[in-house]
């Protein structure tokens, strides 16, 4: 199928599309890799009165920054770009993770992260990613700019803090220290597919302990869900396989998902302790090395 008729806009610069965002309002849609959207538009899942193509807008908004105390990603950074970055790998590796497991090669070539972000789909990777490693998110309009945090930005399911006169301008994080340590885990039944479940967890770790934690689970709420139980159960304890099976436990316990035709809730809970359990021991094997 074909989208319904829509007004096609291409603004160069940012004071140009965040104009355009004022002016339509709820009429107008963002289009930045469209990976999401146009599959939609083309089965007339959504439709809208105008699109603003925001690609042109500037190539400052295309590549990521690795400041001395902050990683930046500006709107307009391709997945692939950030899976394929050494100092991405590097810095973030839990993100460099997730980023395998989205879709195929053809879709993150072209897919934003903060695009993804914007989506909002909970069972995507990215959001539960993002939410583990506290990012900000800021947001741009005609009347000015403002910071919300993960906890703060996604609301529900395919829904943000972002007002129909906003774009999502750019996501950060704080550039971590030498001591965490991070893994993303997810299940799916085809590769590419949407995941039953995904965790992503960071840890701080001195001496083989575990000093902070925080983790955030896909898939099984209409937001990212931080599994605040679990985070507390491993903060103070020793890296290992009795730590594993107790956050396992504790993971499982904590959610509570919807079935579907994929997945009954019984098996994506514990599931979701299962990924648990497996990326505490990657983070493990990454901090004993």
């Amino acid at each position: 199928m074909k989208p319904a008729r829509f007004t096609y806009h291409a603004p160069r610069a940012l004071d140009e599309a965040l104009e355009l965002l004022r002016d339509l309002g709820d009429d107008a849609k963002v289009l930045a890799g469209g990976q999401s959207l146009m599959p939609m538009l083309n089965f007339r899942l959504a439709h809208v009165e105008h699109l603003v193509d925001v690609n042109r807008i500037g190539a400052e908004f295309a590549a990521p920054a690795f400041g001395e105390d902050t990683i930046t990603i500006p709107a307009l950074v391709r997945q692939r770009h950030v899976e394929r970055s050494p100092e991405a790998a590097r810095l973030l590796p839990v993100l460099t993770e997730a980023l395998h497991q989205v879709a195929h090669p053809q879709i993150r070539n072209r897919g934003t992260i903060c695009g993804s972000l914007a989506h909002a789909d909970p069972a995507a990777e990215l959001p539960s990613v993002l939410t583990a490693l506290d990012a900000k998110f800021t947001l741009a309009s005609a009347r000015g700019v403002r910071t919300v945090s993960a906890a703060d930005f996604f609301l529900f399911h395919l829904t943000t803090a972002l007002e129909p006169d906003e774009l999502l301008l750019e996501v950060s994080v704080d550039r971590p220290g030498a001591n965490q340590f991070s893994a993303f885990r997810e299940f799916a039944t085809r590769r590419g597919d949407f995941a039953l479940a995904g965790v992503a967890v960071v840890c701080e770790v001195d001496s083989g302990v575990v000093t902070a934690c925080r983790i955030a689970a896909a898939g099984v709420a209409p937001t990212p869900q931080r599994l605040t139980d679990t985070e507390l159960l491993v903060v103070g304890q020793p890296l290992g396989p009795d730590l594993g099976a107790a956050a396992e436990a504790t993971a499982r316990a904590q959610v509570d998902p919807t079935g579907d035709i994929h997945a009954s809730a019984a098996y994506r809970a514990r599931l979701t302790g299962v990924l648990v359990k497996r990326a505490l021991a990657d983070i493990t094997e990454k901090a004993h090395a």
